[in-house]
């Protein structure tokens, strides 16, 4: 069971990872090339051997341990605008588990490997083509998930497709989320043990 709640909190990590990032661009305009290339890979692992594999970056997950700890522990800090979009992306992701989406998000994941034969994963119509998949898949599933952030940097559309990118970089870590046995009562019940494995997995 230890074994599976590292692994859960691993993807857990993933969701809040991607999600920090959409906070920060809506806010800045801009983003961190490592961490954006960090999430983005995730979405393109579709059969790993391990959850271990679809985080291969455990530098820039080490920010998404930290959205955990301020999230669940004890601070008075919590972040309302984090915790809304992951209750939105949960809700998608339920939404998507119950549907015949899954195939046709396959096939355009399929796309984008063949593409990354002449871009990299931060090129511009790599990430367009990610938002592409938001957009055409995963928004049309139930309620927009509403971003704040500086109406400056939102109106640009080179914004608006890496947070679009973005959101299903933490729809894909929201799935192995699920496929692991993640519930959200376990962000109640299960919080301090979460928590512990955020806090031992920042030290590493």
């Amino acid at each position: 069971m230890s074994e599976l709640l590292d692994e859960r909190t691993m993807a857990f990590a993933g969701i809040l990872q991607a999600i920090g990032q959409v906070q920060h661009i809506a806010r800045h305009g801009n983003s961190d090339n490592d961490s954006l290339a960090a999430s983005l890979n995730t979405v393109l692992v579709t059969n790993p051997d391990s959850t271990s594999d679809v985080y291969a970056d455990k530098t820039a997950l080490n920010k998404g341990y930290q959205l955990i700890v301020n999230q669940l522990g004890d601070s008075k800090d919590k972040d309302v605008e984090i915790t809304r979009y992951l209750v939105g992306i949960l809700a998608l992701e339920r939404k998507l588990s119950r549907g015949n989406a899954m195939g046709l998000l396959a096939e355009r994941i399929n796309q984008v490997h063949r593409q990354l034969h002449h871009f990299s994963i931060t090129d511009e119509q790599v990430i367009a083509n990610f938002a592409g998949i938001y957009s055409d898949v995963i928004s049309t599933l139930g309620p927009k998930i509403q971003i704040s952030g500086n109406p400056e940097f939102l109106k640009q559309s080179q914004v608006q497709e890496k947070i679009r990118a973005l959101l299903l970089s933490a729809m894909r870590s929201a799935v192995l989320w699920r496929q692991l046995g993640g519930k959200r009562r376990h962000l109640v019940f299960a919080r301090k043990s979460i928590l512990d494995i955020a806090n031992k997995s920042l030290t590493l």
